[in-house]
């Protein structure tokens, strides 16, 4: 046996016990909810029910993730403004508001002192989309041209949610403003939606709490159509309000906290999605029903929901990629098998893990190692920013950061083309004109990433871990967003600061040329 022949069993041995211990580390983590509603989803099939038709749909099971670590509750896990307490399981500290007696409903809240923020989660909770006041949501863009951003955000009334509280009720209402101040704070937000919802949920009796299942059953079998009833939601439902849901980094930090909620309340499977809000369809509604088991609109049912088990999840202003903006996150980006061996409060895999959550699912491959020359070559995707209408109060035009956008173009296809150190790809990212998944597929499949400063990038996060960044960055913006989210993935990055927002070609190519050495091209 040759040295080389030696060398690939080597590497086969190897990956082949990396891929074990992945599916060993998976399978010993992933256990089902300990919360109170685990004994009814024992009695029932888990399904996602619908009263007036036979539709059944079953929640999608999580994938295995090369750099999945274990969501641990355990209080020394994460100490404060560690890096797991940011990008993690930093929800330690639990209040209990209601427990669950004889079969009536429960309702806690997991808070971090590190977001500031809480995850909350109830059972038998039923929502009464006609107390609260927003648009129905979900309708196309051009039937809503105009509507204003307030008519999109949901308003309140006192039992928008009910709890079932059981036979003894001591109080109206689940929770009182000290609670608020200390587990849902309104902190910098003006219109903090999640605490607004939390406020108004009242506690009922039991024989107030008007899910009557054996009806709905009844009315299921009969088939009428004219009877809106309550509607079950057996399996666990996620509820999400979000704001600027057209931008894609506002949207990323949307997903990621829906991600954390998820597991930070040890969901079995991936949630249904109910969207509290009334914004219309936009392209990005594709990576969230990749994401997640099913989508709709509160106030698309037609009449009350009940669920068996709501997840609240916190707005992505508390996610630790929007507050990173303005705190100070010393946190690095590492291989999860590294801190599996050698955990360190300043490292951190779960950009990693989520960014192959985002690849997983949409089908993509997990197990793609970059290492050497490609065989077709090294992709360099240049994102660009296109004009494109992204929501009912925008004109189509988007602010130019990069004056000489085309001619940096220009200039990179025609030298890509005649670079002697090996084969160059020159990926036009038009992320406007492509579908969520083929650009999640150009980022994985991307050697160097180019990009003026703009939402685009924030697909960085679903980046391979020896992917290079190169932004260029307009004196007019200067923001720190992708410089910090490389960081935390520990990806490799590189800015050029422009006097204004006119690039020069030579200094662009000067600095990919260094980059294309570097990696041995």
């Amino acid at each position: 046996m040759n040295r080389r022949t030696t060398l690939l069993v080597r590497t086969l041995l190897f990956l082949f016990v990396l891929n074990s211990f992945s599916l060993f580390l998976y399978f010993i983590t992933h256990k089902t909810s300990s919360s109170p509603s685990s004994s009814l989803q024992l009695k029932k099939p888990r399904t996602y029910l619908t009263p007036l038709s036979h539709q059944t749909h079953f929640s999608k099971p999580w994938p295995i993730l090369p750099s999945y670590l274990p969501w641990s509750q355990a209080p020394t896990t994460a100490p404060p403004r560690s890096c797991e307490a940011y990008f993690g399981n930093g929800f330690m500290r639990r209040r209990d508001l209601l427990l669950s007696r004889g079969g009536a409903g429960w309702f806690r809240c997991r808070h971090s002192d590190t977001l500031r923020s809480s995850v909350c989660e109830g059972g038998r909770l039923r929502m009464v989309p006609e107390r609260i006041a927003m648009a129905k949501g979900g309708e196309d863009l051009s039937a809503v041209m105009g509507r204003r951003e307030e008519e999109e955000l949901p308003a309140f009334q006192n039992g928008a949610f009910e709890v079932d509280g059981g036979e003894v009720v001591d109080r109206e209402f689940l929770v009182d403003k000290k609670f608020l101040d200390e587990y849902v704070p309104r902190g910098g937000i003006d219109r903090h939606t999640m605490r607004d919802l939390i406020a108004k949920i009242r506690i009922v009796r039991g024989k107030d709490f008007q899910c009557d299942e054996d009806l709905i059953s009844k009315i299921r079998i009969m088939g009428r159509k004219d009877f809106e009833s309550d509607e079950w939601i057996e399996e666990p439902a996620l509820l999400v309000t979000r704001f600027e849901y057209a931008n894609l980094f506002h949207t990323v930090t949307d997903w990621y906290s829906a991600y954390v909620s998820s597991r930070v309340t040890g969901l079995p499977n991936r949630p249904h999605l109910i969207f509290v809000d009334g914004h219309c369809a936009a392209p990005l509604e594709e990576t969230w029903r990749a994401l997640f088991s099913s989508l709709r609109y509160a106030k698309n049912f037609s009449g009350s929901v009940c669920f068996r088990h709501a997840i609240l999840s916190p707005l992505g202003y508390e996610t630790a990629l929007f507050k990173g903006l303005t705190e100070d996150i010393d946190c690095y980006g590492a291989p999860a098998q590294e801190l599996w061996q050698n955990p360190d409060d300043h490292k951190t895999a779960r950009l990693s893990e989520f960014g192959e959550m985002v690849r997983a699912a949409f089908g993509l491959p997990l197990n793609v190692h970059r290492g050497g020359k490609p065989l077709f070559g090294h992709n360099i995707l240049f994102v660009r920013r296109e004009d494109y209408l992204a929501h009912p109060r925008h004109g189509g035009k988007v602010e130019s950061r990069l004056s000489n956008e085309q001619e940096v173009f220009d200039s990179l296809k025609s030298w890509a083309s005649n670079y002697k150190g090996c084969k160059i790809n020159l990926v036009n990212g038009l992320f406007a004109h492509m579908s969520m998944k083929d650009q999640v597929r150009a980022i994985q499949d991307a050697s160097v990433i180019i990009g003026a400063h703009g939402a685009g990038l924030t697909h960085i996060v679903s980046a391979l871990p020896k992917t290079v960044i190169l932004e260029i960055i307009s004196s007019y913006f200067r923001r720190p967003h992708f410089a910090y989210i490389s960081r935390w993935k520990g990806l490799e990055y590189h800015a050029i600061n422009l006097a204004g927002s006119h690039a020069d070609t030579g200094t662009v190519i000067k600095e990919l040329v260094d980059i294309m050495k570097s990696l041995g091209c």
